[in-house]
């Protein structure tokens, strides 16, 4: 490991028990704080995240000023449970409706930039067992104490079946590789992938987003050429609990991820590419007359810097 990544991990790793609630509403001042969460068919979950945010951090002096569900085309209950709960829910297409809609949690993301408010936007999966608000607080931690810090990870530990630390297969296995492989600065990160971040909405407006899974990981890169490593910090937020896909589903995501890292790779020319990468991914399953394949698209699409974009330009106020 770098010796600058040694420094960072010494001095930008905390814990979310280092961030009191009260320390926060006092660094808080005048500073606004949206949380969103992206949301598709999450019925099961999303209620009791919403509501254990309304409860203990948007009471008479609240950190959390603005709670909202983007609604990712949900076919079960999640909109109406998360409304119940006392989020705002917005439809995903509904924002901006002018452009083309696109697929993937990225989209979610980059639509919620121009249906919130905060000054700072927290972002929770909603599909988390176990919630704590402590993992939103810990996320702010760095942003309230340090103006210098731009955009905090969330790292922890991934409990799969019997195994503790046995989840985030595809980040050992893809991203991790990736990330020592052509960004070594980045290597500090504990959960590269992972769903629960923050950042100051000023930086978060000036990236692209990519729209699918590679959305975490291209972040990460992006706002290290953006902003520096310094400005960059991560939270041990304890345990994450939450429902695991098949190794089908994690072979897409990690397709994904992988074209994620080519488009960066050339973007900051550090590739030669003498070749298009395939954007089909075929898998096989056992059937009843030997092995059927399965082939999808999984071309990473990506949305431009939201300040580029005229209509959130016309709506923001002058800053």
């Amino acid at each position: 490991m770098l010796p600058e990544v040694e420094a960072w991990l010494r001095g930008r790793t905390s814990s979310s028990a280092d961030w009191a609630l009260p320390e926060l509403l006092a660094a808080k001042g005048g500073t606004t704080v949206s949380v969103v969460l992206p949301a598709r068919d999450e019925e099961e979950t999303v209620g009791e995240i919403v509501a254990a945010i309304r409860r203990d951090l948007m009471g008479a002096v609240p950190l959390v000023d603005e709670l909202v569900v983007i609604d990712s085309r949900s076919v079960d209950d999640t909109a109406a449970r998360a409304a119940r709960a006392g989020a705002t829910v917005i439809a995903q297409d509904e924002v901006l409706p002018d452009l083309k809609p696109l697929d993937g949690k990225g989209e979610a993301l980059w639509k919620s930039l121009a249906a919130t408010s905060g000054d700072l936007l927290v972002f929770v999966d909603a599909d988390l067992r176990e919630f704590r608000t402590s993992f939103v607080t810990g996320l702010l931690g760095p942003l309230l104490a340090d103006p210098a810090v731009v955009y905090v990870k969330g790292c922890y530990d991934r409990p799969l079946q019997n195994v503790q630390s046995g989840g985030g297969r595809v980040t050992e296995l893809v991203a991790r590789p990736l990330l020592n492989l052509h960004w070594p600065r980045l290597a500090g990160f504990v959960q590269p992938l992972a769903g629960e971040y923050a950042g100051r909405r000023s930086v978060l407006e000036s990236v692209p987003f990519v729209t699918g899974y590679g959305v975490e990981l291209a972040l990460l890169i992006d706002l290290l050429d953006l902003a520096g490593l310094d400005a960059l910090a991560q939270v041990d937020l304890g345990r994450r609990v939450h429902s695991h896909q098949s190794t089908e589903a994690l072979g897409g995501m990690a397709a994904q991820i992988l074209q994620t890292s080519w488009s960066r790779l050339e973007r900051q020319n550090l590739m030669v590419s003498l070749h298009r990468p395939s954007p089909r991914l075929a898998q096989f399953r056992r059937g009843a007359d030997g092995h059927q394949v399965s082939v999808r698209d999984v071309a990473v699409a990506e949305r431009p810097p939201m300040v580029t974009i005229p209509a959130y330009r016309a709506d923001r106020p002058v800053r």
